[in-house]
């Protein structure tokens, strides 16, 4: 069954979309930092060799497998409640809604004080237009 929100339901999502929101960024660069840490680490043995019967990698290998399956429980989190996050370094998130009797996405991004603009299914942020109190 399909979620629609109201823009009064989607505003009172939004504490607890900024708060999933920056852990899934911090979740990100945590896990940009560790790849590019073992890629250093790779690299540097891969020069002077690995010492015998160690493995180097599978401290930051386990690390950012936890972090992965972190990031996908919070993805899982906003995909459940029928919340579409388009990009998560921009916090750009949709809404699905009826306006006026047609489906359209309630648009919010990171930084905005609430959900204020929405646009058609297939219009994405470029076609956002102002919401009208009605």
């Amino acid at each position: 069954m399909k979620i629609y929100y109201t823009v009064a339901e989607a505003n009172s999502m939004l504490p607890m979309v900024k708060a999933e929101l920056e852990k899934l960024q911090g979740i990100k660069r945590q896990f940009r930092e560790k790849y590019e840490e073992l890629r250093r680490l790779k690299d540097y043995f891969q020069k002077h060799g690995v010492p015998q019967g160690s493995d180097p990698y599978f401290t930051l290998e386990c690390e950012m497998d936890f972090l992965q399956v972190e990031g996908n429980t919070l993805l899982s989190s906003f995909e459940l409640k029928g919340v579409q996050l388009k990009d998560i370094d921009s916090g750009l998130v949709d809404f699905p809604a009826l306006l006026k009797g047609q489906e359209v996405l309630l648009c919010w991004r990171q930084g905005e004080e609430r959900v204020a603009h929405y646009h058609g299914l297939h219009d994405g942020f470029a076609g956002r237009k102002k919401l009208t109190d009605e």
